[in-house]
């Protein structure tokens, strides 16, 4: 009751209310396997390559590090992997994540020159004893495992970032979603094979025009990304500080595993950013989660996000609901 009462003050009890009484899009239905998810409009052709590895046999580890290599090589995708923007000095740098259904989990953050770094970070996971590599030394390890390094800054992506520093003048701004893939459409995956196993993967080359140095919530594990094979998985997308704030994939997850479904789940992760950072009027996030029933869900912060899912044969863009629907 304290709670509602501090919430009906800040003017947020109505929108909570709301909230609370919203349940899964899937819930209780019962559908097909396997199931792929992914966030923003990118995620069509990204779910199309993961469902052809599952489809052939090809364990979701397999399917969701394919599905998100498409955007990563995609120049014409100025939020992830080649063609990216950089940083306010110029960099392209870039961060991803993956997790296997055997709860093991692989990341790097700040690397420069390589056009595919969720398959870095899955030799991160399988090939050493951490789970994230930074800067320099992800680098250097990449190099070792047989990457080519490569010049991320496209033509395209180089016009707009001297465009942006005579008229920004070093002050990023936040983009609202308004135009897709122009910002910091990060791309992250959950897919569930026919044997009801999950995998997960996450990559961005971060908030264009950021600080150098910036690191996003796409690499930290239980931010970005989390997957438990027992419950289920969630993802996240738009300003990662938030997301880093509130723990918001592993919250996602958590809460599934108390019994909410995936789409009460992550309603209550976005009601947790309102409450928490009230000074969110800038940002944007959106979470997707699924469970191991593959019943999916999808919130954000504010309109505009969309997603893609591909079950029972159909792979379709989705808008997701949102708190504010101003």
């Amino acid at each position: 009751m304290e709670r509602a009462a501090l919430l009906g003050m800040a003017g947020l009890l109505p929108r909570m209310v709301s909230a609370r009484k919203a349940v899964s899009y899937h819930q209780n239905q019962i559908h097909a396997l396997p199931v792929v998810i992914s966030t923003w409009r990118h995620g069509i052709p990204s779910n199309v390559a993961a469902m052809k590895v599952l489809e052939k046999g090809g364990s979701v580890l397999d399917a969701v590090e394919q599905g998100v290599r498409v955007p990563e090589g995609d120049p014409a995708n100025h939020s992830v992997g080649l063609g990216g923007f950089p940083d306010r000095d110029g960099h392209v740098t870039l961060d991803a994540s993956i997790m296997g259904p055997d709860g093991n989990a692989g990341s790097v953050c700040f690397l420069e020159g390589i056009v595919h770094p969720i398959s870095v970070a899955r030799k991160v996971m399988e090939e050493t004893p951490h789970v994230m590599l930074s800067g320099d030394g992800a680098l250097q390890f990449a190099l070792q495992k047989g990457f080519k390094k490569t010049d991320l800054l496209t033509p395209a992506a180089k016009q707009k970032w001297q465009q942006w520093r005579q008229k920004h003048k070093y002050h990023p701004e936040i983009n609202w979603e308004n135009k897709p893939n122009e910002y910091h459409d990060t791309i992250g995956m959950l897919a569930l094979d026919k044997n009801g196993d999950m995998a997960g993967a996450c990559t961005t080359s971060g908030l264009a025009f950021k600080l150098h140095g910036r690191v996003g919530d796409s690499p930290i594990i239980g931010a970005g990304l989390y997957v438990d094979n027992a419950v289920g998985g969630a993802t996240s997308t738009g300003m990662g500080e938030l997301v880093m704030k509130t723990v918001g994939s592993f919250l996602v997850t958590e809460l599934m595993r108390q019994g909410r479904s995936p789409q009460q789940a992550c309603e209550e992760a976005v009601l947790r950013i309102v409450e928490k950072i009230p000074d969110n009027k800038n940002f944007q996030v959106g979470y997707l989660a699924m469970n191991k029933q593959g019943e999916t869900g999808a919130y954000s912060l504010r309109k505009g996000f969309n997603y893609a899912l591909y079950r029972d044969k159909q792979n379709r863009l989705l808008d997701a609901r949102s708190y504010y629907t101003f």
